[in-house]
């Protein structure tokens, strides 16, 4: 019994399901729906959904009880079916509705926690145990702050953010309106500055600040390091996975996708809309243009202009390093030719 419980996150018919997605039924608007499920392991109760090319052969054999469906696939569906213009974002919808309905954030603030007398708080601000919030920051109403948050001093923290335990915000930083900031994740921490001089290593100040826009999301373990002079700025709606590394000074612009394990560094002016794939690593001072897209794993030594895709290391035109990579693979037999032809001549 316990075990059904926890998967029943949901209880919605199909026709309410419907409505908050935006679709239309095939089948049976009253089935049950208690859960939301990937299609090849989704069971009784749940709704699912298609739309990589991948998994429509699951769409005969699924055994979820509802599924979110393209207008082509109704001809392959044997279960009731939601039918959207678009599967993925449809699912997306469910779930973030599903996720609201589940998770219940802390309230009020706790007596555990040490706050400033400087400090400005607005109204539903809620401070969980054992956050410290330092001289004159500010923190606008509806946000919540999760237990060992540390909040530096004259930082401004804006309306309905979510920041998880143990995230780390020093001085001065600026977090805009509905940021998201999952554990772990350090902002405002020194950049990386030093010199060489009389055989040491000296380090350069860094005086600047973070500047975080409304609607960033930032996941789990990821730094980004406050700028030696002015500030290092993410861009509005822009989303960062977990494990990542954003140097001083650098620049992103709006709703571009960072994913894991990738690398920034300094002073670098990254456009509006990219995306930059896992493990990717960027040099200093470079300039990425308004739509581009850097490839998994990339080494970036270069400017890549706007609606480029780029991969390898170092990164070239995406069609040009997939010609490499074909040609490296033939190597060994290319060796044999050419030690063959060599032979060959010098016996002639």
């Amino acid at each position: 019994m316990g075990v059904i419980l926890l998967r029943k996150i949901m209880k919605k018919t199909l026709k309410e399901i419907a409505e908050i997605v935006e679709g239309k039924v095939l089948g049976n608007e009253n089935t049950l729906i208690t859960n939301i499920a990937g299609i090849a392991e989704a069971k009784e109760g749940d709704i699912t959904f298609v739309s990589n090319p991948k998994y429509i052969k699951f769409i005969e054999t699924t055994k979820a009880s509802g599924i979110i469906i393209a207008e082509d696939q109704k001809d392959r569906v044997k279960i009731p079916a939601i039918v959207s213009k678009n599967p993925y974002f449809s699912y997306a919808k469910l779930l973030k509705y599903a996720a609201k309905e589940k998770e219940k954030h802390p309230s009020g603030i706790s007596k555990n926690c040490s706050i400033s007398e400087s400090v400005i708080i607005e109204n539903n601000v809620a401070i969980s145990d054992f956050s410290v919030i330092d001289e004159n920051v500010r923190i606008d109403s509806g946000t919540v702050i999760y237990p060992n948050c540390y909040i530096g001093k004259k930082s401004k923290i804006g309306k309905n953010c979510i920041i998880y335990p143990n995230v780390t915000i020093r001085e001065e930083t600026i977090i805009g309106n509905s940021v998201i900031i999952h554990s772990g994740t350090v902002i405002g921490s020194d950049g990386f500055g030093y010199v060489p001089l009389n055989n040491k290593i000296e380090k350069i100040p860094q005086i600047g600040t973070v500047e975080i826009c409304d609607d960033v999301e930032i996941g789990a373990n990821v730094t980004i390091d406050r700028a030696t002079t002015g500030k290092t700025f993410i861009g509005k709606g822009t989303k960062i996975d977990n494990l990542v590394q954003i140097a001083h000074n650098v620049h992103i612009g709006e709703n571009s996708i960072i994913v894991a394990q990738t690398g920034i560094s300094g002073s670098t002016e990254i456009g509006k809309g990219v995306t930059i794939a896992g493990q990717a690593g960027l040099g200093g001072h470079l300039t990425i243009g308004d739509g581009a897209t850097i490839g998994a794993q990339s080494g970036v030594m270069g400017d890549v202009p706007p609606k480029e895709t780029v991969s390898g290391y170092p990164a070239r035109p995406h069609g040009k390093a997939m010609r490499i990579y074909a040609l490296i693979q033939k190597l060994p037999e290319l060796f044999e030719e050419l030690k063959k032809l060599k032979s060959r001549i010098k016996h002639e």
